[in-house]
Formats: structure tokens, sequence, C-alpha cells
């Protein structure tokens, strides 16, 4: 049988159907291979013809779990664009626990040190690298196109951009993982503004560059 092959097609559906609904219910600890063979009702040599192993098979569940990525506007100065951003990932965290989950998941795994952008995503396992990549593009991929314009490069000067990150989107999921009550656009408004208001007093700390003067050219 072919990639292509119908039969193929819905027994992997079917595994990831009982895969889905096990963590959904019993988060990563229910999606064992025999209770998620058992639900599908398919074979455990089928299901290794699909997976390499079970945590390719949970990466796989918690990719359908994610919602799509929010969509924000390039309109704006720099601090309009960091408060819609913040608003639209604050939305999505609190309206989907298991994404949540799933970054802790994958904070967990292997070779994550090197995730620093979604520019420096590796390639490794395919079913590990789609639900990476996944979340690199929800939770980074808006802040690189942000962090990259000449006006940020000009208010924030140089910075620890992971140390940035966790600056602004940390409040917000910790805010979810303690269940506390969620932050409005007024709370994002304020994590912005310490951010930025912070980066505007390092970058007015640093010296001025000397410039060395040039002397007159001398006459022949």
């Amino acid at each position: 049988m072919t990639e292509q092959d119908p039969r193929k097609q819905r027994s992997r559906a079917r595994l990831l159907d009982a895969a889905t609904t096990l963590l959904a219910k019993g988060g990563t600890e229910a999606v064992t291979i025999d209770a998620v063979t058992a639900l599908a009702k398919v074979a455990r040599a089928t299901l290794y013809r699909h997976f390499g192993n079970g945590t390719e098979l949970v990466a796989a569940a918690f990719g359908r779990l994610i919602p799509p990525a929010p969509t924000v506007s390039e309109e704006g100065d720099l601090r309009d664009q960091l408060v819609e951003l913040m608003v639209s990932q604050a939305t999505l965290i609190e309206s989907a626990p298991m994404h949540v989950t799933a970054m802790c998941w994958l904070g967990m795994g292997p070779a994550l040190e090197d995730y620093s952008s979604a520019a420096a995503l590796e390639s490794d396992k395919p079913e590990l690298r789609t639900l990476r990549q996944t979340i690199v593009e929800q939770y980074r991929a808006a802040f690189d196109r942000i962090f990259g314009t000449p006006e940020a490069a000009e208010q924030l000067g140089e910075f620890d951009y992971d140390l940035a990150l966790a600056q602004l989107v940390g409040p917000l999921v910790f805010t979810r993982l303690a269940t506390l009550t969620p932050l409005g656009r007024e709370a994002c408004e304020r994590i912005v503004d310490d951010f930025l208001a912070a980066r505007a007093a390092q970058v007015a700390s640093r010296p001025s560059p000397v410039i060395a003067e040039v002397p007159p050219a001398r006459a022949l």
C-alpha cells in the first residue's frame, strides 16, 4: 500500500482520533500504546507503521489540539503592534489550555535549546518537527517580525531576545497556569509599557559612541 492508500489514511486517522481523545481527557500519561490501539481498534504493528514511538504519537495528537495562530496587523507603531500581539496571545492561551500543556511538555523535550526563533528551528522527527514548528510560529514568529523592524532596533537597542519574550509572554502563561483572572487589554498594555520603558532606560544609559574628528586635508 502506498502513502495515499485510503486504508492507510483511515487507520492513521483512527489512531490520531483515539490519541487526541485520550490526551484531552487524561493528559500525556493517558496516551499509551495499549490504550490508543484498544480505543482505535488498530493493531500495534499498524501503529508502528505510522509512528516511530509513543512520543511521536503524542506530538501528533497535540498538533490536532493547537488552534491556528492569530493574525496580527502590521499597522501602528512598535507599542501598538506589541499590545495587539499580547492581547491575541492572552486570548489564545486562555481559550486553549492544552496549548499551554503542549508548551510545557515540549519544554522538557530534547534538542530545544537552539530554538531561539522561528528561523532557528532544525529538522528532526517529522511529527515532532511539525508540532515544534507550530509552537514556534504561534509564540515566536510574530515577535521575530516585530523585533526585526528598524523601529524596534532604534527603540530597543541590543537586548536578550529570550529574556524579552519571557518578560512579555511569561505573565500570560503564569496567569493561566496559576488559574488567576485572565489578563485583559489594560494588563497587556501595562506589560508592554513596562517593557518598553525598561528598554528605553537601558538604551539611554549607554554612552554615546565617540566620533573621531577627521583632520582637514592638507594642501599638496
